[in-house]
């Protein structure tokens, strides 16, 4: 089986912060709404206990998402090909109209 290393960054509007379990206890909702609406990580530390992180619903669904995606080596190769081309100067944009024809597809 073939190991594929994929490096995940955070985008550019992503960021993490660190909090203590009391100021999270006492921010809730505010917590929780910066974790939304500024789409930040939020890693609430915790004396003697592991840390947990807060991240938004659709920003976890998509990295399970993208892991799932890339989980097959192979698909992981196409979707990496796939890319490449799509960022290459190969890549022109193509009206429905013409992608249509390309492919033989009748109206």
């Amino acid at each position: 089986m073939h190991n594929i290393i994929v490096q995940l960054s955070l985008n550019e509007t992503m960021s993490s912060r660190e909090t203590t379990y009391s100021q999270a206890k006492a921010n809730l909702a505010s917590i929780l709404d910066q974790v939304y609406d500024q789409r930040e990580i939020i890693v609430i530390k915790r004396s003697n206990q592991k840390n947990v992180a807060l991240i938004a619903e659709d920003e976890l669904s998509g990295i399970l998402e993208t892991i799932y995606l890339l989980r097959s080596p192979e698909n992981a190769k196409r979707l990496f090909r796939a890319l490449e081309w799509a960022e290459s100067e190969e890549a022109t944009p193509q009206s429905l109209e013409e992608l249509k024809e390309e492919l033989g597809i009748e109206s």
